[in-house]
């Protein structure tokens, strides 16, 4: 079993992906509904984010007794915001092909 296999068996998919398709299966394609999709992506990076910090501070501090905890929860928290900015790259440069098709 590979380092990222490993990783996929402790941490599961990335959060975002899981939480999102699991919430919200029903999603009907309007404007709201994808803003609503992306807010809630964010909010769950912000929260891995948070998590990982916490168990760094663990981590340095002595206080965590798995230090695989941490480097999961580093790496989950590392492919969530990379997850993040890749599809806001992809609603940029959407919205810039929308506004020369336009012009």
């Amino acid at each position: 079993m590979s380092a990222i296999d490993a990783i996929g068996a402790v941490a599961g998919p990335p959060a975002p992906l899981a939480r999102i398709t699991a919430d919200d299966s029903s999603a009907t394609g309007s404007g709201d509904r994808f803003g609503e999709l992306i807010g809630k992506a964010i909010n769950n990076t912000e929260q891995v984010q948070n998590r990982a910090d916490e168990l760094a501070v663990q981590a340095a501090s002595g206080d965590l007794a798995d230090a695989q905890e941490y480097l999961a929860a580093a790496t989950e928290a590392s492919l969530t915001t990379q997850l993040t900015v890749a599809v806001r790259n992809k609603a940029v440069d959407a919205f810039n092909e929308i506004m020369r098709l336009q012009a």
